[in-house]
């Protein structure tokens, strides 16, 4: 299932936002999740409230890339 997945993101990649190159998608995914990181560790002390937003913070950058 998740090998599908992979094939067909990247079959779809220049729809996804990833249209400029593999090399500019990579930077903004891995700054996506650098920042969710980095709002995890923040939110340390309140374990569930960082898995949280940690999510909430990857998914929505992810999401963005990929409209924009």
């Amino acid at each position: 299932m998740r090998f599908a997945w992979l094939v067909w993101l990247a079959d779809e990649g220049r729809e996804l936002g990833y249209s400029n190159g593999l090399l500019p998608g990579a930077i903004g995914t891995t700054a996506v999740l650098l920042t969710a990181l980095l709002v995890g560790q923040a939110l340390r002390r309140h374990r569930p409230a960082a898995l949280a937003c940690a999510g909430l913070v990857c998914a929505a950058g992810i999401g963005w890339l990929a409209t924009h």
